[in-house]
Parts: structure tokens; C-alpha cells; sequence
């Protein structure tokens, strides 16, 4: 082998390790950017989590306030939502109730 076949292939992995070295320093700028949006987004997260709260205590004090049961007004609206996640067929029918079918004869 040549000196011209040594020098050819040293170039080519010259080449495909600066390649190589241009996208991990793509890959680190991405990861890097990554890692600022989840620290914002952590923080605008925890922000809202406070907020939530302060307005749940809001909420309890004006429920109390008025006499309202708010338990009993969650437990509701969780048996509504789940009950409206059921659908039509929740009973294993074809969405039609059974006393509204009528022989015509």
C-alpha cells in the first residue's frame, strides 16, 4: 500500500470525525435547550400549582361560607364524568333503552 492510499484514508477519517464532532455539538445545543424549556416549564408549573391552591382555599372559604358541601359537590360531578365516559352503551345495549322499543302491529 502507497503513501497516496495511507493519506487518502487518513483524510476520510479526518473527515467523518469532524462530522462526527459537528453533531455533538449539535446534540449538546439541543440537550441544552432542552434542559431550559423543562426548567421553565417546571417553574411555570410549580407557579401554577400555587396558584391552584391559593384558589382552592379561596374556594373552601367561600364554600363554607355559604354552606356548601364540596365534597359532596366533587363526588358529583366525578359520578356525572364517569358516567358521560360510559357512553350511551355503558350497559352493553345499542344505545337504544329497551322501553322505547314498540311493536307497531
Amino acid at each position: 500500500m502507497g503513501f497516496g492510499d495511507t493519506a487518502k484514508k487518513i483524510q476520510t477519517l479526518a473527515d467523518k470525525a469532524e462530522r462526527t464532532y459537528q453533531k455533538i455539538n449539535e446534540l449538546r445545543t439541543e440537550v441544552e435547550e432542552t434542559q431550559t424549556t423543562v426548567l421553565d416549564t417546571s417553574e411555570r408549573v410549580q407557579a401554577l400549582e400555587n396558584e391552584m391552591a391559593e384558589q382552592r382555599a379561596v374556594l373552601d372559604a367561600v364554600a363554607e361560607e355559604v354552606g356548601v358541601d364540596l365534597d359532596a359537590v366533587s363526588t358529583e360531578a366525578h359520578i356525572v364524568e364517569a358516567e358521560t365516559e360510559e357512553g350511551p352503551d355503558a350497559n352493553g345495549g345499542d344505545g337504544t333503552d329497551a322501553l322505547d322499543d314498540t311493536d307497531e302491529n
